[in-house]
């Protein structure tokens, strides 16, 4: 467990070089993911005037995703885990340079952005699933609380700049050139991969099968702390992740464009940045699963207090004459960043305990199938929750879905832990899958 003040703990730096590499080039690269994410949203508003098409980018990619995802996990627990990653690194790089030709040849369409997205999304997740099982390799379990939290770090520095550099540069350029800058910060993520060493599996490995997928699964139906954490996850992102929904409310809400936009995805960042930041007690407390459980009620508390500027603002609260691209409600969107910010630092408390107890207590030569089954969640929970905001928003108001999800988070969440005694009592320091 980490010591020490309310700082975040460095020592993980200290203690493996590979690892730093390894952070510093997920970083860069996840900077540039975020930074393209964001431009492809925008870029399919432009060219649809639609929430619901911009949804469905999310929603698109799910299946391939989970796909890949779960099929990366067991790549991870079979073969060189070192491979495994530079290989899906090299199609999530072509995919991204791809996006770059055609918008500088201005050949880009509405199914060009969503093939190359679903592309770029499932590559992207068999790197995520493989590389988070080589962390646990390269450091100490009582570090691992520690990883986590610079993880935050990383969250925070691509989510809260990427997406607000994309609305400066697509508000200021064009596409092309967001897209081509995530291609050259991607460069970064071959260096961290390339100078580890090799790392196989530890103890038996299943080749990547029918087999494979059915041994995780049953390891998953005995892992019931992990298993429950998987959920709360789930009913967090698919409630509470009203990400799909900014291109409009900064169209026709909030005001203020693409710049809207950005600055609200931005502020989830800031506050798991901020959170990560004052870490370092966080990672000194043991009851990981009732960590869990508080942080995403608060999250859903937080994600319903946004709901509430966006009602303000809906009713006229602060809005000036006209709401648009170039007139903004500022002190709506001041608010809404603040609530924002406060879900995200809730997310990124839940996260660090979530990645420790699924790093601690999974056994090595399993690692790899629960990391990508943990992938598909923290990326797929967020696309199902892209089709709920966007289908109600349409049916009703942009402000509406997440009002009612937040409610529904805090009740769901707190139902389950209160059925779940094992859960609420999990232990760092004996940690018990």
């Amino acid at each position: 467990m980490s010591r020490g003040g309310h700082l975040i703990d460095l020592s993980p730096f200290r203690a493996s070089p590979a690892f730093a590499r390894l952070w510093i080039g997920s970083t860069l690269s996840g900077l540039g993911g975020q930074l393209t994410i964001m431009a492809v949203m925008l870029h399919m508003y432009d060219l649809t005037d639609s929430t619901f098409a911009v949804a469905m980018i999310a929603v698109a990619g799910l299946v391939p995703m989970v796909l890949a995802g779960i099929y990366g996990g067991m790549l991870a627990d079979a073969f060189d885990r070192r491979k495994v990653a530079l290989i899906a690194a090299t199609v999530t790089f072509a995919s991204t340079l791809l996006l770059a030709i055609l918008a500088w040849g201005h050949l880009e369409s509405v199914w060009s952005l969503y093939v190359l997205s679903i592309v770029n999304s499932a590559a992207n997740s068999v790197v995520q699933a493989t590389r988070s099982a080589m962390v646990p390799r390269l450091l100490p379990r009582e570090l691992l609380p520690s990883a986590a939290a610079l993880q935050g770090i990383t969250v925070g520095i691509m989510v809260m700049a990427g997406p607000a550099l994309a609305g400066v540069l697509v508000a200021t350029t064009d596409y092309a050139w967001t897209y081509t800058i995530d291609v050259i910060l991607m460069l970064s993520l071959f260096l961290g991969l390339w100078t580890l060493p090799s790392m196989k599996p530890e103890g038996e490995t299943v080749r990547p099968g029918l087999e494979s997928l059915r041994d995780g699964l049953a390891f998953l139906k005995r892992a019931s702390n992990i298993r429950l954490q998987f959920i709360m996850d789930i009913i967090a992102m698919t409630f509470g992740q009203p990400l799909a929904l900014f291109p409009a409310i900064g169209a026709v809400l909030l005001g203020g464009g693409a710049l809207t936009a950005g600055a609200l995805t931005a502020s989830i960042a800031a506050g798991a940045f901020v959170s990560s930041l004052f870490s370092g007690r966080v990672g000194a407390y043991r009851w990981h699963g009732r960590g869990i459980a508080r942080s995403v009620q608060l999250y859903g508390v937080m994600i319903a207090v946004f709901a509430l500027a966006l009602v303000l603002a809906a009713v006229g609260v602060g809005a000036p004459e006209r709401v648009d691209a170039e007139h903004a409600n500022i002190a709506m969107i001041a608010a809404a960043c603040l609530a924002l910010a406060a879900a995200g630092a809730a997310d990124n408390v839940s996260a660090i305990y979530r990645s420790t107890m699924l790093q601690a207590a999974v056994p090595d030569a399993m690692r790899g199938r629960l990391q990508g089954i943990f992938i598909v969640v923290v990326a797929g929970g967020p696309r199902v929750g892209a089709l709920y905001a966007g289908t109600l928003a349409t049916l009703t108001t942009l402000w509406f879905p997440p009002l009612l999800g937040g409610f529904v988070i805090v009740g769901l969440v707190g139902w389950l832990a209160a059925r779940s005694p094992r859960f609420r009592h999990y232990d760092a320091l004996d940690p018990q899958p």
